[in-house]
Parts: structure tokens; C-alpha cells; sequence
């Protein structure tokens, strides 16, 4: 295994300063991000009860009502799944400990740009 080499420390403030102004370089896992947004937000605990009072009204004859309510909860899940990545910079940008654990825990590297 060749000798890696590891990102310097960038604390909160020098990230929310330099990402304003283009000297940070951010590198979001998906995956990890996807499974974080998941958890900070409780998405299931709001999605699932979402699409099962879809599905209860489609079953009590509002088919049309029960159909839009299941598709918008699916369609809010992909779409929250695919700006994982944004929430995830966003959330760290606002709380130091959001950004300590992202960091810390992989979902999150941040670098600082060659020029700067």
C-alpha cells in the first residue's frame, strides 16, 4: 500500500470563509450523504406515514388523491436523495458540529485549493 497522503485539518470557520470565497474544494461521498440526510432529517419517519395515508386513501375510493399523495412522498425521497450532497454542505456550513461530524465520519472532505 503506497504512503497516503492526508488532508490537513480545516476548521469551521476557515471553511465557511473559504468556500464564500472559492479557496475550499468539497468532496461529498453520495452514499454516506444519502444515509446522513437520511438520519439528521428523519426522512422515514416522515415519508412513510406520508405514503401509507396515500395509500389509505386510495383504497377508500379516491383513487386520483391516494395516487398524488404516494407519488409526491416517492418523488420527495428522490429528490432529497439526489441533493444529498448540497443538503449535506449546507447543514455543515451552518453548524460546527454538523460540520465536525461530517468530516470526522467521511461523508465530507474539504481541501483547500493549490492557489490559495
Amino acid at each position: 500500500m503506497a504512503a497516503q497522503e492526508y488532508a490537513e485539518y480545516v476548521s469551521h470557520a476557515d471553511f465557511c470563509t473559504g468556500l464564500a470565497a472559492g479557496r475550499m474544494r468539497v468532496v461529498v461521498n453520495p452514499k454516506l450523504a444519502r444515509r446522513f440526510v437520511t438520519q439528521r432529517l428523519m426522512l422515514m419517519i416522515f415519508l412513510i406515514p406520508l405514503i401509507g395515508v396515500g395509500v389509505v386513501v386510495a383504497m377508500s375510493g379516491q383513487v386520483w388523491a391516494g395516487g398524488a399523495i404516494v407519488a409526491f412522498g416517492v418523488i420527495l425521497n428522490r429528490v432529497l436523495m439526489f441533493q444529498a450532497g448540497n443538503i449535506v454542505v449546507q447543514l455543515a456550513l451552518r453548524d460546527a458540529k454538523v460540520y465536525e461530524s461530517v468530516t470526522q465520519d467521511g461523508v465530507m472532505e474539504v481541501r483547500r485549493n493549490g492557489g490559495a
